[in-house]
Order: structure tokens, then C-alpha cells, then sequence
């Protein structure tokens, strides 16, 4: 480890090079140029001078220019010193060497970037980036690598070194313990997820380990978790957000900017285990939830005895949405890093909602389909940054339309 707080990678073709720094890409890494190539550098800020080491390499037959830096010449004023020991090794968390503040606008800049592509779009306001309330410590969710000796830890996704993990940052304390209790015990698998309930202390590990020196359990087939006032199941397959703390205050924010008055049917698209449709059902006449993975349904309709008005639909949202009869009021999306399929989105334009809310964790899709919607007579009311995920430099986004009459 250099003063800097990098990691030394060996490397029997290392090649340092000086870089100045331009603006940030869209993976979290800096973009520089290097004999007219140009080049992702991982931990770097803007307006930089850095030496980098360089890797060269191919994946699906494309060619890649990256680097990691090395040593800082020129430091921003937003950098700080990382308190990760596997920072640079580990490329799990991009933004580290960033003070939180200025994560904060990053993100939001980067939402404000993908919108200004379109022309519909280029006049919005995005709201500051809501601060998380944990910047360490957040995650509900771990899936490690099994290497070396049985050995528990990540890849890095540029030079694909494994680094074993002692204790990760961004995981919640009690996955750090289960990580500590079972290095060296898995050698049976190469792959291995952890997840917690922070407020309900249920845990669910996958796969099964068979080596009897372990005495915790595994196998589970689901976990419960607790948002606000209701308890979900969370099977294996299923989505479920990794900030738990920063997901419940979401779900209000949701609530609060649709403000409504208990008179609507609300549609729940990409539902999943039913966050948005168990915890808004009471503010509304009807929920109608669809929701494509089985596994996600099945989780769902445990926790829906209490709640007589949500109907569960299991299909693609893009082929439920055209057969819905209800006039729907309210439209949630909430899909998955690609974004909604085009037919998704021609089916919510002619169900002609009053008020849709777009929950996104994609700016360049989010952008996409809020200019399909535009174009397609819908009025932006805002959008409102979230950080779900501090030290990287992953966004979510949830943007607010009204239905513009007079198109």
C-alpha cells in the first residue's frame, strides 16, 4: 500500500503512465487520454494529475484501455484519505477517495448529464442528491467469491485479481461477522450470498453448506425484513433493496410526491416482493401489482393476507399493462437497470395515468424512458437523486409526471 492509499499491483507488463484527468465516466472511473486512446482510470477525480498503471485487455472480443492510479501528483480538493485497506485492490467501491459531499453532486450531475441529452429533457431541475443516513456499513446484501485456499472475497473488475476480505466497508456489521466466521470453511462453492435483516436480525446464505465444521445456518430458501410498519419475505431470487434505512425513507418520498387522497387505483409495476404496493395500499382504493419472477410473487403473497384491496398479477409488465380494463390513476415503475421495454412504456402512455412515479437506479435508462413519456404527453414535476448506495457511484433516482391535458 503506497501513502496514497492504492494498492501495488504487480504486473510482469506494468506500464505507469502520467495522466491528467478529465470528467467522470459513466462506471465511476475518470476518463483521460493516452495516445488517443481513451482511458477509464479508477480512483481519480476530475481536474487530476495521477500516475496510473495501465492495463490493456480483451473481453467479448472488445479491447479495453484502463487504469488504476497509482500515485496522486496533483490532488482535488475533494479528495480524502480512504479508510479501506482493500481500496484500489478491491474496485467494489469507486468513490472512497472522494469526500461524501461531493459524491453527493457527482451523482446528481451524473443524472443531470443523461437528461440533457434530450432535448425534452435539457430544462429540468434535479433536486440535490438526499444523503444516506449510514455512508459505511449500509448494505443488507453480499455475494462473495470463494478462491485461494477456500478464501472469502471479491475480483477486481479491471485486472480480475482476487483480494481476500477480512471485512467489507460497505456491509452491514453482522455480514462482516459471517464473513470473519466462515473464511477458510468454503471451498465447496465458488460463489457465496449473505443477506440480513437489519431490523428484523433474520439472515438467509446460499447455497447450502454441507462441511459440518459450520455450524451457523444455511440454505435458507428465504429471510424476513422489515420496512416501516410491514414484514416482507425475500426469497433467494428475489430483488430487494440493499439499503434498508434509505429504502423506507424512498417509500415515503414516493408517497409524499404522488400525495394521494385515497380515491385511486394505483398500478405496481415491477413490483417485486411488493414494497411500493403493501406499504401505499392504504392510501389508495385498489392496487393492481404485476410482477414477472414467480419467486418474487410467492414473497409477495405471504405478507398480503392483511391487505384485501392488492391484486397480484404474475406476467411482464409490457403484456399485463395492455390488457388492464380499470382506469388506472397512479402508475409506480420501478424497473430493473435496463429500464422498461419500449412496449411498457407505449402501454402507460395510452392507459393515460394522472401521475406516474419512475423509481430508477440507471440514469441513461431513466433518461430514455422519461423522454418517451414526455414526448408521449407527460409533464416532468421533479427528480429527486437518492443515494442508495454511498462510496460507489451508483444513483437512484425517482422522478415524479403529471399527465398534460392539453396534448
Amino acid at each position: 500500500m503506497n501513502n496514497n492509499g492504492f494498492e501495488n499491483h504487480n504486473s510482469s507488463t506494468e506500464e505507469l503512465s502520467r495522466l491528467t484527468l478529465n470528467q467522470m465516466g459513466n462506471q465511476g472511473d475518470t476518463l483521460s487520454v493516452l495516445n488517443d486512446i481513451e482511458v477509464n482510470v479508477f480512483g481519480g477525480i476530475p481536474g487530476e494529475e495521477v500516475i496510473a498503471k495501465i492495463f490493456r485487455y480483451k473481453r467479448r472480443k472488445k479491447s479495453f484501455t484502463s487504469g488504476i492510479v497509482t500515485e496522486v501528483l496533483k490532488p482535488s480538493r475533494y479528495r480524502v484519505k480512504t479508510p479501506c485497506q482493500y481500496f484500489g485492490a478491491c474496485t467494489g467501491c469507486q468513490w472512497q477517495h472522494i469526500e461524501y459531499s461531493h459524491q453527493l453532486t457527482l451523482k446528481r450531475n451524473a443524472v443531470k448529464k443523461e437528461l440533457d441529452k434530450f432535448d425534452t429533457l435539457s430544462n429540468l431541475t434535479v433536486s440535490k442528491t438526499l444523503p444516506s443516513p449510514q455512508h459505511f456499513n449500509y448494505r443488507n446484501h453480499a455475494r462473495f467469491t470463494i478462491r485461494q485456499t477456500d478464501s472469502l472475497g471479491y475480483v477486481n473488475r479491471i485486472t480480475r485479481k482476487f483480494v481476500k476480505i477480512e471485512e467489507c466497508m460497505l456491509m452491514a456489521n453482522q455480514i462482516n461477522e459471517t464473513l470473519n466466521y466462515l473464511q477458510g470453511k468454503c471451498g465447496e462453492t465458488s460463489q457465496l450470498s449473505v443477506r440480513y435483516g437489519i431490523n428484523t436480525s433474520d439472515w438467509l446464505i446460499q447455497p447450502t453448506l454441507k462441511n459440518t465444521d459450520i455450524t451457523l445456518k444455511t440454505g435458507q430458501s428465504y429471510y424476513h425484513e422489515k420496512l416501516l410498519d410491514k414484514t416482507f419475505r425475500v426469497s433467494s431470487p428475489s430483488f430487494f433493496q440493499v439499503n434498508t434505512k434509505q429504502a423506507e425513507f424512498m417509500i415515503n418520498l414516493v408517497g409524499d410526491k404522488l400525495n394521494l387522497d385515497g380515491s385511486e387505483i394505483l398500478v405496481d409495476a415491477y413490483a417485486g416482493v411488493g414494497v411500493f404496493a403493501s406499504l401505499l395500499s392504504n392510501q389508495v382504493r385498489k392496487v393492481i401489482a404485476i410482477e414477472e419472477s414467480q419467486a418474487a410473487v410467492k414473497d409477495a403473497l405471504f405478507g398480503l393476507n392483511d391487505l384485501k384491496n392488492i391484486f397480484y398479477v404474475e406476467g411482464k409488465t409490457e403484456e399485463v399493462l395492455k390488457e388492464l380494463e380499470d382506469q388506472i390513476d397512479v402508475i409506480i415503475l420501478d424497473p430493473p437497470r435496463t429500464g422498461c421495454h419500449p412496449n411498457a412504456v407505449n402501454s402507460v402512455i395510452e392507459l393515460k395515468a394522472n401521475k406516474i412515479a419512475y423509481v430508477s437506479c440507471d440514469p441513461p435508462s431513466l433518461a430514455r424512458d422519461l423522454n418517451m413519456l414526455v414526448e408521449g404527453g407527460y409533464t416532468i414535476e421533479s427528480v429527486s437523486p437518492i443515494d442508495m448506495f454511498p462510496q460507489t457511484y451508483h444513483t437512484e433516482c425517482v422522478a415524479t409526471l403529471s399527465l398534460n391535458y392539453s396534448s
